[in-house]
This record gives C-alpha cells, structure tokens and sequence, in this order.
C-alpha cells in the first residue's frame, strides 16, 4: 500500500487489495531483473506498451545506470525518467517483497506516480547500479525498510524526511515568489478513522498526528511561473484540506521544459493509464475542473545529491 494506494482509496473509497504470497527475501534491482517478477506481474498492469527499460539485462542496465553518472542530477533525473514514458500505470506496484505488502522492492515494468518519482530519483542519484537498492530504500523508508517505517505521507513523512536528509529542497517560494502561500494539512485521531486512512493499515503508534505545513503556489498562479521552473523540479498537486484524508497530495512529477512549452512527466492513472509528457497548462486545466475534492495548487522541490559523507540525519515515522 503506497501513497497512491491510499490516496485511491480517498479518492474512491476503494478497500486495500488483499494480501499476495511472499518471498522470503526482498527483491533488489538486479534480481527483479534476473527473476521472472517482472513479466509476471507486467500483466496485471494495462496497457501493455514497450518503455526504455525493455529488453535491458542485468550488464546493460548496470552500464545505463554509470554512463555519465557525474553529469549534473537535473540531465540525470531527465534521462532516467525518461526512459519510464510509456511505462504502464499500476496502482502500488512496490513493496518490502514480504510482509503487509509483498510486491518487489525495484521493477522497471509498472509504476504509480510517487514509485515513477522515487525510481527515477534513485537511478538519476546513482553512479553505479550498486548504489540504486539503497539510494531507494534511504528515499521510500524513514530508516527501516520496514511497511510501518514507509514514508506513507507526503507533508508528515516523505518529503520532510527526504528534506532533512538532503534529497530535496522546497523551491516553491524561490519560484513562485509573492504569489506563494503557506499551507497547513492537520491530521487528527479522527482522520485515522476513515475508510481511506485505514486503508493504510497502520498501527495506532504508526499513525501521525499534528500540524504540517507547506509552501504553495496557487492553481491559478502556476503558468504565470511555469517558463521558470527547472526542468527535473519535482512538482506536488495539492487539494483542500479535508479532515479525514490523511493527505492533501494527490499526485507529483517532474516538470519539463522543451521548445518553449512546459510538460509534466507524470504517471497518470487516468485516460493515459501510463506515464506521459502532459502539457503543464493542460494538465492544469483538468485538475481545475475537480469539484468533489478541490485541487488548490502546487509545491516545487529541488532534487539534490546528499553530500558525500553527510548522509542526513536518521528519521524515523513519529
């Protein structure tokens, strides 16, 4: 059960799948590769479309994954994300290979929107493919690889903890300027008791409570900023808050700029059911038309190479 598991529950009111056989050892890179995983469960994920991973053995990915690896993070992240276009949409298609939820810990052949962005975040980071198991685990997890240690919440868990351990910088105000706006997401012993939060399938001492808040750059004030977003910034959809959704983040991507137009690089699981090139404008436009559960605005990070030696503070799920 991944963000988008949950945020999918939220969004339908759909119950968690149930659970599937496991392994006994959690699948990493290479062996996801080696092992028949990949195309058993490619599948399950529709449409069936040919990426840039396909056809690529254990040697060649390794020799992708270090050509070029010093080349600045942004034409990295670029490179490896885009090799996912195409890549069919499955709603949470990684795991911890065992226990509450046993899917592998790396696949090339399906992804979700926060599993696209992780992915390609630790394949852009890393300089040889050894480095591309752990680099993902120090992203998805707080500390353990752990079900209950997953940064399950973006505002709570994923991105604070990816910010304090330097994967990424809030560059929402930087950005947007004058036009940016601090938001707050509160979740409550209440919010725990809807469909969706428990969809989560977290223990009561797993379970956040607090106040988090955000820097946000309006729907309505995004394109007047759009031209000056880095490409490979990540970008964060935002909605209202609402107090028995766990989150207020319903999507993110990377953002793209190429002949004087900007796009989203994005798995999306509607019409497209894959990752795309969307334009931003239009991507825009659609969620703009949400009336059940209002989308607001965005935030925008800076990804970054920890620096060598200062790996960033161990932070563990409250």
């Amino acid at each position: 059960m991944t963000l988008s598991a949950v945020l999918v529950a939220a969004l339908l009111g759909q119950a968690p799948a149930a659970a599937k056989s496991t392994p006994s050892t959690p699948p990493g890179a290479r062996e996801v590769l080696r092992s028949g995983a990949v195309g058993a469960q490619a599948a399950t994920a529709t449409p069936h479309r040919s990426n840039g991973w396909t056809g690529l053995g254990p040697e060649a990915f390794a020799a992708l994954v270090a050509e070029a690896a010093d080349a600045p993070l942004s034409e990295r992240l670029l490179k490896m994300s885009g090799r996912f276009l195409d890549t069919p949409y499955q709603l949470s298609p990684l795991g911890e290979g065992t226990g509450v939820d046993p899917d592998p810990t790396f696949r090339l052949d399906a992804v979700d929107c926060l599993t696209f962005v992780e992915q390609s975040l630790a394949l852009g980071m890393a300089r040889t493919e050894a480095d591309v198991a752990p680099l993902l685990e120090r992203l998805r997890y707080a500390s353990a690889p752990s079900y209950e240690d997953r940064n399950h919440l973006m505002e709570a868990q994923w991105l604070p903890n990816n910010v304090r351990k330097g994967f990424l910088v809030d560059a929402t105000r930087r950005l947007g300027g004058a036009d940016v706006v601090a938001v707050t997401k509160t979740l409550t012993r209440h919010t725990w008791q809807s469909r969706s939060s428990q969809a989560l399938q977290l223990p009561p001492e797993r379970q956040v409570v607090g106040s988090f808040t955000l820097d946000m750059l309006p729907l309505e004030r995004v394109m007047a900023h759009a031209r000056d977003i880095p490409s490979g910034t990540i970008l964060v959809v935002l909605r209202e808050d609402l107090p028995l959704k766990a989150t207020r983040v319903t999507h993110l991507g990377f953002v793209v700029q190429r002949k004087q137009r900007t796009y989203l690089r994005h798995a999306s699981r509607g019409g497209y059911n894959r990752v795309v090139d969307e334009d931003l404008e239009t991507f825009l436009a659609r969620n703009a038309r949400y009336a059940k559960w209002k989308v607001t605005g965005v935030s925008l990070f800076e990804a970054r190479r920890p620096e060598p030696g200062q790996p960033g503070p161990v932070v563990r799920s409250p």
